[in-house]
């Protein structure tokens, strides 16, 4: 077996890695001083030569030097990477999967003071206020870290290292790629480690058994097994099952649901597990934000759109005869477990449609999630094994989600303007404007965001505030994924008027969100001809600048 010791600067990943390896025999792996010797350089002088992109592919090339992780029950290697190598998500795919790891935990005015008294002084405190840089550091990468085992690294040598050996005889349980803890819940993304860390968010919020709310798809994809991992670590497993898709979001259901919790006596501290898609979290998260006036939940998400999008932020809601979502709360989830696991048995037509979504987050500004689509993303849409063994279907869902998590952390409640939650709306007044003239019968969302978000840069480009290259590069983008391409039957006026009853008016105008070089700006001044003219054109399966 591997282990990984991960942790900031003067952590004592060296002190500690040395000393576990010489114990057991091991190979101990410096990764900085491998990378090093293949150059021929220090890194300060590596970063002088070529910047911090040349040391990171350096880097990412060492990472993947390393090969897989065996299965020998001996320790073999104990890996000691640099403090910000696990920042790059394919970097943590490699050294996390199949190995144990521990996170060096060290309170950042302990940090500071090791490294000011180190013999070689880091840049990292150097300058003013380098101890408010040790702790921004700190909070930057905790969320990588704490994927981790936490072992508290203030304590002597030998008591960290004691810590660490304790982790050797307990075997990996799938891969924690990222653990966060946020204002909106915690955020927890793996592969193959739904029911491990279902256990563990269990068991912080004090929880008796697990109660689980599905629908019958979901449960015989994935629910059936999690709770099986459950049973195997000794819980009680008790089951709320919900129609499958939309029949789920209705008060009638919610009733019977909500009766069925009383017939099991639940208590107003324990947590509702919600185990599905989109479609699944609005009622379940509803029947949490009502029941006994607001009891904790748990999203666990088993498709691509919600594992990047509609299980992040906290909206609940059930539909009425006159709207969707039109009965709701703001309940934001104790913790939302992000399996990508869960994702390899999806239809093609259903990871496609997501990632109309997943381009969205991109044109807010993520360039590299940008970067990450255009190399990898017609594969994921694809469902091809190769971008799930590769990690790239991981670091997509990680960096589209994690964009999600901050927009929504600066905006939890849609009250913030151009920079807040309403720049989510991207595409999105075309799109809904799509589903109701459809009736939302035939398009899945993903696939109307992406009609709308070509839409959007269209309109963009007329009124002058998306470049040319940029709009041409968000289309292309969607053209390689195949989305948003084809003509559809519905009549552009019908759709035009549509848009007038999208819920993003403010003082009885409507408001745009359009892509700009590098985010969105939020207009409403927009007038019909350019509306009228995209609309024309996608619903036409025109490209931009074709005529209708």
């Amino acid at each position: 077996m591997d282990l990984v010791l991960v942790g900031l600067p003067g952590s004592g990943k060296s002190a500690c890695g040395r000393r576990v390896a010489a114990r057991h025999g091991a190979a101990f792996i410096d990764l900085d001083a491998e990378i090093e010797a293949e150059a021929g350089r220090s890194i300060p002088d590596i970063f002088a030569d070529e910047g911090e992109a040349g040391f990171r592919r350096r880097e990412r090339a060492a990472v993947a030097g390393l090969g897989p992780a065996d299965d020998d029950a001996r320790l073999r290697r104990v890996i000691s990477p640099g403090g910000g190598a696990v920042v790059d998500p394919r970097n943590r795919w490699s050294l996390y999967r199949g190995r144990r790891v521990a996170w060096l935990d060290v309170r950042p005015e302990v940090l500071y003071q090791r490294l000011r008294r180190a013999h070689v002084v880091r840049p990292l405190v150097q300058g003013p206020d380098p101890l408010g840089k040790v702790r921004s550091l700190a909070a930057a990468r905790e969320r990588f870290y704490a994927a981790g085992v936490r072992i508290n690294a203030v304590a002597e040598v030998a008591s960290v290292v004691h810590q660490v050996e304790a982790l050797l005889g307990a075997p990996p349980s799938g891969t924690t790629l990222l653990h966060a803890t946020t204002p909106i819940g915690e955020v927890v993304v793996g592969d193959g480690m739904a029911a491990a860390a279902l256990d563990g968010a269990l068991r912080r919020l004090a929880a008796r058994r697990a109660v689980i709310v599905s629908e019958p798809g979901a449960w015989s994809a994935a629910g059936e097994h999690i709770a099986e991992g459950l049973r195997g670590g000794g819980w009680a497993v008790e089951t709320v099952m919900l129609p499958a898709g939309e029949a789920a979001k209705q008060l009638a259901v919610i009733e019977d649901a909500a009766r069925q919790l009383a017939r099991l006596r639940l208590e107003r501290s324990e947590p509702l597990v919600a185990i599905g898609g989109g479609a699944l979290g609005d009622p379940a998260g509803f029947l949490a934000a009502a029941f006994a006036r607001g009891i904790p939940w748990i999203q666990v998400p088993t498709t691509l759109v919600a594992q990047v999008d509609s299980a992040i932020g906290g909206k609940t809601g059930v539909d009425l005869p006159e709207g969707k979502n039109l009965l709701g709360a703001f309940h934001q989830p104790a913790a939302i477990v992000v399996d990508v696991a869960l994702l390899r048995s999806l239809p093609e037509r259903q990871l496609r449609a997501a990632m109309g979504e997943i381009v969205k987050m991109a044109a807010l500004g993520d360039e590299s999630l940008f970067t990450a689509l255009e190399t990898d993303g017609a594969a994921i849409a694809r469902g091809d094994p190769s971008a799930f063994a590769s990690g790239a279907a991981a670091e997509v869902v990680e960096r589209a989600g994690w964009a999600k998590v901050e927009v929504v952390v600066a905006d939890e409640r849609e009250q913030g303007a151009a920079g807040g939650r309403i720049a989510l709306n991207l595409g999105h007044t075309v799109a809904h404007a799509l589903e109701a003239v459809d009736g939302y019968a035939s398009l899945l969302h993903g696939e109307a965001v992406a009609y709308g978000l070509r839409a959007a840069t269209r309109i963009g480009a007329a009124m002058g505030v998306t470049p040319v290259p940029r709009a041409a590069r968000i289309e292309r983008l969607l053209d390689a994924l195949d989305l948003g391409r084809a003509p559809l039957p519905f009549p552009a006026e019908a759709v035009v008027e549509a848009t007038g009853t999208d819920k993003k008016h403010a003082g009885g105008r409507l408001r745009w969100v359009l892509p700009t070089a590098d985010g969105v700006v939020v207009r409403d001044d927009v007038p019909p001809g350019p509306v009228a003219a995209a609309v024309a054109g996608v619903l036409a399966g025109l490209p931009a600048g074709g005529a209708a």
